[in-house]
């Protein structure tokens, strides 16, 4: 039905008549000239103090995460001032006692301004699409609810729906409170462990495996704390969990015996130093050097750059060998065979000639030469070196040795040896001639 003239020009009277009660009152009109007046001034700061942050952020002893922080607030720094002064003007508002109609646009663009800047902060630090959108979705309702004064009410509606297990009532605004509490301060304990951890290695007066350990430490215990702290933050009696966490304790003791034996396995690795960060251990049929130990595995880096993640139970049940486990020093035995027509004894000179000739080969000890044994087809040498940097491989040392070796050998006319074989023949052998025929 189409409405007649009366009815449209009733709809436009009560249409002016709201906007002069709630956008053309003198309260509006000053709120509105405040905001206008805060935002061409947030931004005019926000360039002096852009430049101060993109320094801070280039500096080398900043903590990584919080470069990662900055990289973000940067380009929404007059956001974030024009924020502080939202909230500065609605203290002095609410300290004035002004009523809700003189600050209720202010509160609105506060809400809103807040909301984006929180989701341009939390958004960029999460790396999974999917919970970035919830995280979205959570913070434009809450500030949808805050704007049309829903967020007491929806308070009370979700504490209202709970249930009551041995004395202990859990609600639904419980639960959204202590998830988004242990989310934060997780969040924060990892960090901040992390900024430790990296403090602690730079500390040069600490053994590498004290450095980790006490990482590790200083991690499990944040983490724990941040935990506790999350579950007092929502009003949850620890004690009521008692009976449930012994039982549970046990059930996942059963269930993750070898989880929690590699844990111990590491902690008892780094406390006695048997195997630290940087060693370099052969176990099993895998040699390297150890990268980085883990709560559960240890890395362990070949020559052929495959990283083993090895669990620490394997270092203490089984049979370790530890090259730098006192000193980094290691002997390496190089085989030589030369020809029984050149001069053993300007041979071995000529091999230790080459050792000494190599950077990597130490000099004290010096290297050695011996004539191990009369072979079948060569006299047997043996060169026996020592190296400080077994890390830096076996394998390549031997090569250049040999190779400064053969070269020494050529110059001086040494012959390496051939197979040597000796034909015996029983009897008489027949030989019969046959005529050319014509």
């Amino acid at each position: 039905m189409i409405p007649g003239i009366q009815e449209i020009e009733q709809w436009v009277r009560q249409l002016l008549e709201w906007l002069s009660q709630n956008l053309l009152s003198w309260p509006v009109i000053l709120q509105l000239s405040f905001l206008l007046v805060l935002l061409p001034l947030s931004r005019y700061l926000g360039k002096k103090v852009r430049p101060l942050a993109s320094e801070w952020k280039k500096r080398s002893k900043t903590p990584q995460f919080l470069k990662l922080i900055l990289t973000n607030l940067v380009p929404i720094i007059p956001w974030v001032i024009f924020l502080l002064m939202l909230w500065i003007t609605l203290g002095g508002l609410f300290q004035l006692e002004a009523p809700l109609k003189s600050r209720f646009l202010i509160n609105t663009v506060a809400s809103l301004t807040l909301a984006w800047v929180v989701i341009n902060l939390t958004t960029s630090l999460i790396t999974s699409r999917i919970v970035a959108k919830l995280v979205t979705l959570f913070i434009w309702s809450i500030a949808a609810l805050n704007i049309l004064g829903l967020l007491n009410f929806a308070e009370e509606i979700l504490d209202a729906a709970a249930l009551d297990i041995g004395g202990l009532r859990i609600s639904v605004l419980m639960v959204v409170k202590g998830v988004i509490s242990l989310a934060v301060l997780l969040w924060a304990a990892v960090a901040f462990s992390s900024l430790l951890e990296r403090r602690v290695k730079a500390v040069p007066e600490l053994t590498p495996s004290v450095q980790v350990l006490l990482g590790k430490l200083l991690k499990v215990t944040l983490i724990g704390l941040a935990i506790v702290i999350g579950l007092k933050t929502v009003g949850i009696d620890l004690s009521a969990f008692a009976l449930f966490g012994g039982a549970l304790g046990v059930g996942i003791g059963f269930g993750l015996q070898k989880v929690i034996s590699n844990l111990v396995s590491g902690i008892i690795l780094l406390m006695d130093k048997s195997i630290k960060p940087g060693d370099v251990i052969a176990v099993n049929d895998t040699y390297g050097w150890v990268k980085s130990f883990g709560a559960r595995y240890a890395s362990v880096i070949t020559r052929d750059g495959i990283e083993h993640l090895i669990p620490n139970e394997e270092f203490i049940t089984q049979r370790v060998e530890n090259w730098s486990y006192s000193n980094s020093w290691v002997r390496v035995r190089v085989p030589i065979g030369v020809s029984y027509n050149s001069d053993p004894h300007r041979a071995i000179e000529l091999c230790i000639e080459a050792a000494a000739e190599n950077k990597r080969i130490m000099n004290d000890p010096k290297a050695n030469c011996l004539l191990t044994g009369f072979g079948d087809n060569s006299v047997n040498l043996e060169v026996r070196i020592w190296i400080a940097d077994p890390q830096n491989g076996i394998g390549n040392i031997k090569s250049a040795l040999m190779l400064a070796i053969w070269d020494k050998f050529k110059e001086a006319g040494v012959e390496f040896p051939f197979p040597q074989r000796d034909l015996h023949i029983k009897g008489p052998i027949e030989v019969k001639t046959i005529p050319e025929q014509v």
